[in-house]
């Protein structure tokens, strides 16, 4: 067997079952889960009424590149959202489809990462577990960027020591983040960049999160956005993921693409062919209609805001909690250890959240996880109000 295979962790939700066991909760309180990021809105029907008019599509094997209707519309998508200058998207080399961004970020490291070079792969911390098993199975080892609430929940990229970024292959991003809802703005992105170019690795940016924010008006702005904003129109170096998971509550069509420096994604693509991890036809087709939709997204956006502010409301008076700009979770501090917050809130109200310490990791500046809790506001907007209402009730009796 692989022995990278022993260092990978459990995963976050195989340790919160066990954290729960051996509790009965009140049974007259129905069960509430918000510790999985999973949406919950309605499907967008017309894209599920595209898959059955084309299910006859899984009749033919799809090509790991994917349909080129599929790579245009994708294109179209990013030339309008991150406004870039038309054509700079060139759907046969900046494009590839993946099989949801959790497929795209694990594969991407196995692809670019050198072995034999003793890499260093570069993560925020805490971070969505993917991106550590993707460097343990690279071959490479995880170096984790605390994300502090005095940084605004960013990594702070000045106080990386020299030796660690000269040893960097592979630097991941997250934005908005998971968990914090954090957007890394212009300037930030672009001193990713500039460190990118001094120290000579890729940046992978995870943009699942891009269209769930709370003000209209400031869209996060994404990797490829300042590409072209700095004249980088090659994207050299950088790569970016999206997702119709989040954006039109599809995370079972797994359906994503990856898109940036063509040298890098004519690599990724020949990795892929033998992966065998190609869209089927059907899905293929239906994520067209999705990527080329911004009325359902603008909905989708619309319900978060609403859950979002029913939430605080409730919550912001008995706990040290803040609006995120973006994303769909929550990430207060606990007036008592994680672990205990999380198993005595399921013990008396039948609630699930997540313990931050299982989405991070301990090191020598702290753990950035510690006696916090992610909140996903992924339940209809009564749900989410009455589990607000339960939390406060369970903070007020400690």
């Amino acid at each position: 067997m692989n022995p990278d295979l022993e260092k990978l962790f459990p995963y976050p939700f195989e340790r919160l079952a066990k954290l729960k066991e051996g509790i009965t909760p009140p049974v007259q309180l129905r069960h509430i889960a918000m510790s999985i990021g999973e949406p919950k809105h309605a499907p967008p029907e017309f894209v599920l009424q595209t898959l059955r008019d084309n299910l006859a599509g899984l009749g033919t094997y799809p090509m790991a590149k994917g349909l080129p209707e599929l790579r245009q519309a994708i294109a179209r998508w990013l030339t309008r959202r991150f406004k870039l200058q038309a054509g700079r998207i060139d759907p046969e080399r900046h494009v590839l489809p993946v099989s949801g961004t959790r497929e795209g970020l694990f594969a991407f490291a196995q692809a670019v990462v050198d072995r034999a070079a003793r890499p260093l792969v570069l993560m925020p911390n805490p971070f969505y577990q993917i991106y550590e098993g993707a460097a343990f199975l690279a071959g490479a080892e995880p170096y984790f960027l605390n994300t502090m609430e005095e940084n605004g929940f960013l990594p702070d990229l000045d106080a990386v020591p020299d030796k660690i970024w000269r040893s960097c292959q592979l630097l991941y991003i997250c934005t908005p983040g998971n968990p914090t809802g954090a957007v890394m703005d212009h300037t930030y992105l672009k001193r990713v960049l500039d460190l990118a170019d001094r120290y000579d690795f890729i940046v992978a940016s995870d943009e699942c999160y891009a269209e769930i924010y709370l003000d209209d008006a400031k869209p996060p702005p994404g990797l490829l956005q300042i590409c072209e904003e700095t004249g980088r129109h090659d994207f050299k170096r950088c790569v970016a993921f999206h997702s119709l998971s989040k954006r039109s509550s599809l995370p079972g069509l797994r359906s994503g693409f990856v898109a940036g420096d063509a040298e890098i994604l004519a690599k990724f693509l020949l990795y892929r062919t033998y992966h065998g991890c190609a869209l089927p036809l059907p899905v293929q087709i239906a994520s067209v209609r999705a990527w080329d939709d911004e009325r359902h997204v603008v909905e989708n956006r619309r319900l978060y805001q609403q859950k979002f502010q029913a939430a605080m409301e409730i919550l912001g008076p008995v706990m040290d909690v803040h609006y995120p700009p973006a994303a769909f979770y929550l990430w207060p501090k606990t007036p008592i250890d994680d672990e205990r917050f999380a198993r005595e809130l399921f013990a008396q109200q039948n609630l699930t959240v997540l313990p931050g310490s299982y989405l991070s990791r301990p090191t020598g500046d702290g753990d950035p996880g510690k006696n916090r809790v992610r909140i996903s506001l992924v339940p209809s907007l009564a749900d989410c109000t009455e589990a607000a209402h339960r939390i406060r009730t369970f903070v007020e009796s400690l």
